[in-house]
């Protein structure tokens, strides 16, 4: 069984991305739970999951209007493979209004 959790920074200001709504899918697409980052931008998922394919999607179009800031992406979806071999993945997220980069933390 593997754990999963997410950390979410805005490159842009150089701070935590906090209050961000976060969204795991399983690959059918259904939500297996929701949550917001915390003050720190962090996310530590509830769920625990199989070896599979997830998406972690990103409500990135609303955070950014709440800050009243633009932004060309209304929502970020990273989709990632599950293996059993693994205990955690952490999927990280550096976000700024017109691009972002993800990779697989620790």
């Amino acid at each position: 069984m593997t754990t999963l959790s997410t950390h979410v920074l805005d490159a842009a200001l150089g701070r935590p991305a906090a209050g961000l709504d976060v969204v795991l899918l399983d690959a059918d697409s259904d939500r297996l739970e929701t949550a917001t980052t915390d003050a720190d931008g962090r996310v530590r998922l509830a769920t625990v999951v199989e070896p599979g394919d997830y998406t972690v999607g990103f409500g990135t179009g609303r955070w950014f209007a709440a800050q009243e800031r633009d932004t060309f992406f209304p929502h970020v979806a990273v989709a990632f493979t599950v293996t059993a071999d693994q205990p955690h993945y952490h999927v990280a997220l550096l976000l700024s209004p017109f691009s972002y980069t993800t990779y697989r933390g620790s």
